[in-house]
């Protein structure tokens, strides 16, 4: 019972690690004008996917997986007047990728405090299971 109430929490710390890889790789990227052929075309933001895993856990409850990683590509860029930039139109504009640092910002502390809240699980879960033991023996 234990070892799958850990799953559960388990597989929430990885589905929020790699949100967290996401939303650094959005920040890290927020000025990022060229793709990886070094084609001018803004870098375009990234989102996991969350979804039910009913393989872990039991009686009812269910862990989670990240199916995938999106690309949102719906999203246009951001327009900006930079007559002397390389990668101007010729129209003298500069596309950036449409990436809200608050957003990110938010987005990352929602994460973190998820992860916190499974390592808290993970921990009550543990002293849980040692109390059981030190009944027994």
């Amino acid at each position: 019972m234990f070892t799958r109430t850990m799953d559960i929490s388990t597989s929430g710390l990885m589905a929020q690690r790699t949100r967290m890889e996401a939303i650094a790789g959005n920040l890290a990227n927020i000025t990022t004008m060229r793709n990886e052929k070094n084609e001018v075309k803004p870098y375009q933001p990234r989102f996991v996917v969350f979804q039910e895993d009913p393989n872990i856990g039991t009686n009812g409850s269910s862990g989670v997986r990240v199916p995938a990683i999106g690309i949102d590509t719906d999203l246009p860029p951001i327009r900006v007047y930079n007559p002397t930039h390389p990668d101007r139109d010729a129209d003298g504009y500069i596309y950036l990728p449409r990436i809200n640092m608050m957003t990110e910002f938010t987005n990352a502390i929602e994460s973190s405090r998820s992860y916190e809240a499974n390592l808290g699980a993970i921990e009550i879960s543990k002293s849980m299971a040692n109390q059981t033991l030190r009944i027994i023996t």
